[in-house]
């Protein structure tokens, strides 16, 4: 069980106090920074908080598997300080609240200071390292260009119609209409993909013009909007009403530029028939920083998401670990860290 090996780590720690102390300070400057101990609503530890942040990141949980660990399982209940007679009890989002006041720094610097620690009882660990990688996997549907373009279109429309009617400016009134027209045009690009058939690439490519040319009009309208909205602003938006109009400015101009992004790849791959290269290409407009890997690997041929380098040492100590470029691979940067 992956959980009884992070349990004992636990233990070690808190029977270490040079090295528990230490830990709980880091979490005690997430935690009380901008709080008081005498006002609001009961917490937790900065022990229990420890823990309970080592077994979701150890394991891999979510909060709902963790709130029923924290409730349920004796041992770990044993290790939070809480014995077999105690009627304590933590709710989901009471345990989401305090564990998510840990800065991912704060979590780099626990880590070291564990490393250390295992390091002074095993000294000749580090004489043997050994670097991998593994690709952490965004959260998005399977990206077409037809889907990434509805995407787009859909938030480019959800941001300007509301900013249209605040100012008063005409062009978004059938604002359903037009994302409508887009997603037929992509429904009927998805069903050709699906059959293929006769002249498939012909088909295909004469829905691709038609959604470019639709959706290049609710971008050229959107375009138009936000030279609009950028050249004033009136006097009578004042005050939090100012910040938050900037803000979704600024989201549609990202959405206008993403959006962008993928017609023109679509253009460039489907109609002149070119091979794009992948670090041009977006596969998500939300979770942008995406990449596409195929590793070869059984059931998992392709895999959407960013690579981890991790380098271990002989007795199994996380030493570094690396979020990769787009562009890189593990191959180069193992080859730099040793």
């Amino acid at each position: 069980d992956e959980l009884i090996p992070i349990l004992r780590g636990l233990q070690q720690v808190y029977a270490t106090p040079k090295v528990r102390d230490a830990i709980l300070k880091l979490v005690e400057r997430d935690v009380s920074a901008k709080s008081r101990s005498d006002r609001g609503r009961e917490g937790l530890s900065y022990w229990c908080i420890l823990v309970l942040a080592a077994v979701r990141l150890g394991c891999n949980l979510n909060y709902d598997k963790l709130h029923d660990l924290a409730e349920n399982h004796r041992t770990l209940r044993s290790i939070m300080e809480i014995g077999d007679f105690d009627e304590t009890h933590f709710s989901w989002k009471r345990i989401r609240d305090n564990v998510c006041l840990l800065q991912p720094a704060t979590i780099e610097n626990i880590s070291q200071l564990i490393v250390s620690e295992g390091h002074k009882l095993l000294p000749d660990a580090v004489q043997k390292m050994r670097a991998d990688s593994f690709v952490v996997e965004t959260n998005i549907h399977y990206p077409t260009d037809s889907s990434l373009i509805v995407d787009g279109i859909r938030k480019i429309i959800e941001l300007s119609e509301p900013l249209a009617k605040s100012r008063g400016l005409s062009g978004w009134r059938q604002h359903a209409q037009l994302l409508k027209i887009v997603k037929s045009v992509a429904r009927q690009i998805a069903r050709i993909a699906a059959k293929k058939g006769p002249n498939y690439a012909e088909r295909l490519k004469t829905e691709y013009v038609k959604l470019l040319k639709k959706s290049g009009r609710v971008l050229g309208r959107a375009q138009e909007l936000l030279a609009k909205l950028k050249s004033h602003t009136p006097a009578q938006v004042v005050g939090e009403n100012v910040g938050s109009e900037l803000l979704e400015l600024t989201r549609l101009e990202t959405f206008i530029t993403r959006t962008q992004q993928v017609r023109e790849v679509a253009r460039r791959r489907v109609i002149q028939g070119e091979k794009v290269p992948n670090n041009e290409k977006l596969f998500s407009l939300f979770e942008h920083h995406t990449q596409l890997y195929k590793r070869g690997k059984a059931g998992e041929p392709v895999q959407f998401g960013r690579l981890v380098l991790v380098v271990e040492d002989a007795a199994g100590f996380l030493t570094q670990h690396r979020l990769l470029k787009r562009t890189e691979s593990d191959r180069d940067v193992a080859a730099r860290s040793y």
